[in-house]
């Protein structure tokens, strides 16, 4: 057996997500090392700009959506084209927040892209069911992340919020990245399995 972490069983590269040919040709190259994908999560995000929506010019917010929804539809489409190619299912995990179906002031490129990632994956699960697909828009809670971060160091003029996420750190109550991955394994191949396409970890 392969040692864990090994050439044999990990395969690493930088790739841009808004560019789709880059995507796809990421998935033939993980498919013809290890065979069919089972599993695709998509999960490169931004957070920039935070500030009140009439302060963020249109090229700040395409950047952003090309980002955090091209890059997901890109790699959706990478996902679903494999899995029309070869014989079985596969489960896509698109990385949502509750961002999507709460609005926070300062966050309107946020709110909007990933609102526009939860519609994208219900309308795909319903597209790609008769090909095997499982999709999930999956809110993973709140995790000390380097975005985590980024939030703490606003201004409250642009995200009247922050004072919430200094004191989430101060509690340490954030969710842990071994718990997240955890219920997300337990959502695709555990007992945890639902019917509904937009999921929140933190219920």
């Amino acid at each position: 057996m392969p040692a864990e972490g090994s050439a044999e069983t990990v395969y690493r590269e930088a790739v841009d997500v808004t560019d789709a040919d880059a995507v796809e040709h990421f998935g033939r190259r993980v498919a013809e090392k290890f065979g069919a994908i089972d599993l695709w999560i998509n999960n490169a995000g931004v957070l920039e700009p935070i500030r009140p929506v009439r302060g963020v010019s249109a090229d700040e917010l395409r950047h952003h959506l090309d980002v955090n929804v091209v890059g997901v539809l890109n790699g959706t489409r990478a996902f679903v084209d494999h899995l029309r190619g070869r014989e079985g299912g596969g489960v896509l995990v698109n990385i949502s927040s509750g961002a999507a179906r709460n609005a926070y002031e300062g966050w309107g490129a946020y709110c909007a892209g990933k609102a526009a990632v939860d519609r994208l994956t219900e309308v795909v699960a319903l597209e790609e069911a008769e090909s095997g697909l499982k999709a999930y828009a999956l809110a993973p809670g709140v995790v000390d992340t380097d975005m985590q971060e980024l939030i703490r160091q606003q201004e409250a003029e642009d995200f009247p919020t922050v004072e919430i996420f200094r004191q989430m750190k101060e509690d340490d109550s954030f969710s842990s990245m071994d718990d997240v991955a955890k219920g997300m394994l337990d959502l695709v191949f555990g007992n945890d399995a639902r019917d509904e396409v937009l999921i929140d970890l933190r219920r």
